[in-house]
């Protein structure tokens, strides 16, 4: 599948901000903040696919 500069823009930004709270939840696992984390992580994959998903919808190079 072929994809855009602003695809690739976005994808790269969540995959940013997924990486920094998984990574936190790591260093500080077995506290209230790790659990926080991940499932604030967890929530930003799913944001993440929904923002995709409705770009592809929208864009024409990469629809």
């Amino acid at each position: 599948m072929k994809t855009c500069h602003q695809f690739n823009t976005v994808r790269a930004e969540y995959e940013r901000e997924i990486g920094f709270m998984l990574a936190h939840s790591e260093r500080h696992a077995g506290r209230p903040a790790a659990k926080s984390s991940a499932k604030q992580a967890a929530s930003a994959k799913q944001r993440m696919a929904r923002a995709l998903s409705s770009h592809v919808g929208r864009c024409p190079e990469c629809g």
